[in-house]
């Protein structure tokens, strides 16, 4: 038995793990697809459902789906870079501070709408929370 096989290094992380760059990207495009693909293809059923009119529903659907692609595109790249991370965090963390900011100031959402935007805000802040944490284990 040769020594390589009686010693164990850690194996890496997958690529699309939870706990990498690339993977909180991934999750991060899958969660906003699904939400700004449902936005647009159901802007009058959620925005009775939520208070917020067919209007501004289909404009975020069309934002989030966009911002869905870039992000998933920025998630395939081998070793995204750290600015373009640093980009999409900052941009998470506006959604989520003007997502409050919109529910305290101007909108008057039904109850499902006044669950869903902090719901939603808090995911996006999670998103925050796992991308930074996640650049910051990233060894360049």
């Amino acid at each position: 038995m040769s020594a390589n096989a009686t010693t164990r290094t850690p194996s890496p992380a997958p690529a699309f793990s939870p706990w990498t760059v690339r993977g909180t990207l991934a999750l991060d495009a899958v969660v906003t697809g699904g939400n700004g693909l449902a936005y647009l293809a159901l802007p009058g059923p959620l925005g009775d459902l939520l208070g917020i009119g067919r209007s501004t529903l289909f404009g975020l659907g069309l934002f989030l789906t966009v911002y869905a692609l870039l992000v998933a595109a920025l998630a395939t790249r081998p070793r995204p870079h750290r600015l373009a991370v640093l980009t999409v965090v900052d941009l998470n963390a506006a959604w989520t501070v003007l997502s409050l900011v919109a529910l305290a100031a101007r909108l008057e959402p039904t109850t499902a709408g006044a669950v869903w935007i902090p719901a939603q805000a808090a995911v996006v802040a999670l998103f925050v929370a796992l991308q930074l944490t996640a650049l910051r284990r990233d060894v360049r």
